[in-house]
């Protein structure tokens, strides 16, 4: 029965988002120790311990020199993707930069009345590791939104990594095409936890970087969270969600294809609908229980939904829109009859799909912004994969004899009053020079 597959709770909805929320954290704590012994290892050890720990998680012998792809494996794998997706991914990549190149920001200077000079410099990180997952389903795309963000900031050195399938370590090879479509040269074998530490630490024959962006399992997510300081990380993204806010004007079929598409990504993955309409509720649970019967995914999505899916009734848009704040979705789907009117009242949200002809889907592929979002209620703090987290910020202050000398006395008396004597006599040295 489609009751089996996804309830339609009518009951607090606080209730379900705190179990929802709970699940979630208790599933990343419950690896954080695990992980840290991985990631330990492999700072102490290099090369050795990720080539064992490839052997025990990915069951792919590799030793260190074969870590890295060659040219011409990239370019066979390369050669043999259908020239029809080879295509598409062409056009999807030059929207995806299009959209990124208007994200840059501007390095600024102006002057103060002192005539001092004040300004922030933007530049680039020298280098970033974008992983792409290839556990259940590898990933292209992955490949195209991560690296499009790292090159339009001007990043020099990317490399890309992506856990091997297979005994032999072959990778996927649009996963391969999609790295030299977008210029990557520099690409390894390797995947969870032992290649977030890797990157993070360096080892014999792979240098370390600076910032570690793009999605991936649960082990990825709890190393991105223990090497953060070591180097930068665009966010620490979970199991994808979608959350669909609907009326009467929405199809049914149409909201249950939406909610498929995150439930056949993950077991851990959430789709939910709020609705006012009882009607629609049940017309959606019909579909999914339909749909879901031909999906080759289905048995993916059926845990999906049972364990992290929710069909919410509210008792008005305005109570579904409260929910969406609280729920802070990685994607949110608008299928009402008003969506622009719904869309000044979202507070939370990696995306809003805005309409009944924005899918998600069109997002994780072809729209331009970033498929690269913050999951688990993050959103209420965090943002999209952009440029800006491969770019940093550099003040720059430049004070002449007018400016500092205004300022001497103020600087002395505030730092005199933070018991910091040396701050206070660095500004009066050069008071008593420069008169």
């Amino acid at each position: 029965m489609s009751a089996q597959v996804v309830p339609i709770v009518d009951k607090d909805q606080r209730e379900f988002l705190a179990a929802l929320t709970r699940k979630k954290s208790e599933d990343l704590d419950d690896v954080l120790l695990a992980t840290a012994a991985i990631t330990d290892k492999v700072r102490r050890e290099g090369d050795r311990a990720v080539a064992r720990f490839t052997l025990e998680f990915d069951k792919v012998t590799l030793s260190p020199d074969q870590f890295r792809v060659s040219d011409d494996e990239i370019g066979s794998a390369a050669a043999t993707v259908p020239p029809e997706l080879a295509d598409a991914l062409r056009a999807a990549y030059e929207r995806i930069t299009a959209y990124h190149r208007r994200q840059l920001d501007n390095s600024w200077f102006t002057t103060g009345d002192d005539g001092e000079i004040l300004g922030q410099r933007i530049t680039p990180v020298a280098s970033a590791a974008i992983y792409a997952p290839g556990g259940k389903a590898a990933y292209p795309s992955s490949v195209l939104m991560g690296v499009a963000a790292a090159r339009t900031a001007g990043v020099e050195r990317i490399v890309l990594l992506t856990p091997a399938g297979g005994g032999e370590g072959t990778l996927n090879p649009v996963v391969l095409f999609c790295a030299r479509l977008a210029g990557v040269e520099e690409i390894y074998r390797i995947g969870g936890a032992q290649a977030i530490a890797a990157a993070a630490y360096g080892t014999e024959t792979i240098a370390p970087v600076d910032v570690i962006a793009g999605p991936g399992n649960i082990f990825v997510t709890a190393a991105k969270k223990l090497v953060f300081g070591t180097v930068n990380i665009d966010m620490l993204a979970g199991p994808s969600e979608i959350l669909v806010i609907a009326d009467n004007s929405a199809n049914p079929a149409w909201v249950a294809a939406d909610m498929l598409s995150q439930a056949e990504h993950d077991e851990r993955a959430g789709a939910v609908l709020v609705t006012h309409s009882r009607g629609l509720a049940e017309k959606v649970e019909r579909e999914l229980s339909d749909q879901l019967a031909k999906l080759p995914r289905k048995d993916i999505a059926k845990k999906s939904l049972r364990s992290f899916g929710a069909i919410l009734l509210a008792e008005s848009m305005e109570e579904a829109v409260e929910f969406a704040a609280r729920f802070a979705p990685e994607h949110l789907e608008l299928l009402v009859e008003d969506p622009w009117g719904l869309l000044g009242r979202v507070r939370n949200a990696g995306a809003v799909f805005i309409g009944h002809y924005s899918p998600e889907a069109v997002g994780d592929y072809w729209a331009g912004p970033n498929h690269v979002l913050p999951t688990g209620g993050s959103a209420r703090c965090f943002s999209p994969l952009g440029v800006q987290v491969f770019l940093k910020r550099t003040s720059i202050i430049a004070f002449n004899r007018a400016a500092f000398s205004k300022a001497a006395g103020p600087v002395a008396v505030m730092a005199r009053a933070e018991g910091l004597e040396a701050h206070a006599r660095s500004m009066e040295v050069r008071n008593r020079l420069s008169k």
